[in-house]
């Protein structure tokens, strides 16, 4: 009972980091592709603009996926949304769209973290989600100390 409850909460703190994470991640790639990044848009060839649109489109899309399960994710933890729900395909992390190497070598160095970051937060966000459906149980050496200390005790 105890280890369940102290799972539940390193869950809530890890689902509220990488909200916060996402929030802050949305925030940063709205301010630039938005207002930040127009002088290095109006510099590049016509063509690499048309990229640099789509990666901003594809940034947005796998943050708004990202944000979208987290808010699934609290929901359950505050007992507004049933877990078997959260697992419904319509709730779970979208696939992320997937970026071009060969065309972001052409982008601002700017551009290029928003997308790697984006990328990044999703994939993490995949793990989870992955998770849920095919629970695998990793046992840590330090949790089967800490356990087995309890009994003792």
């Amino acid at each position: 009972m105890m280890k369940e409850l102290h799972d539940l909460r390193l869950r809530q703190r890890l689902i509220d980091r990488l909200y916060t994470d996402a929030m802050l991640l949305a925030d940063e790639a709205r301010s630039y592709f938005d207002e930040g990044g127009q002088a290095e848009r109006d510099a590049l060839s016509p063509l690499t603009r048309v990229a640099f649109s789509c990666e901003s489109l594809k940034v947005t899309t796998r943050l708004m996926h990202v944000i979208a399960w987290l808010l699934t994710q609290r929901a359950v933890m505050a007992g507004e949304l049933p877990m078997r729900d959260a697992l419904d395909p319509s709730r779970r992390l979208g696939d992320a769209p997937v970026s071009d190497h060969a065309v972001l070598a052409d982008l601002p160095r700017s551009a290029l973290a928003l997308v790697g970051a984006s990328e990044d937060l999703h994939r993490r966000v995949a793990r989870l989600d992955r998770a849920q459906v095919a629970p695998t149980r990793v046992e840590s050496p330090a949790r089967s100390m800490q356990d087995r200390l309890a009994t003792a005790f």
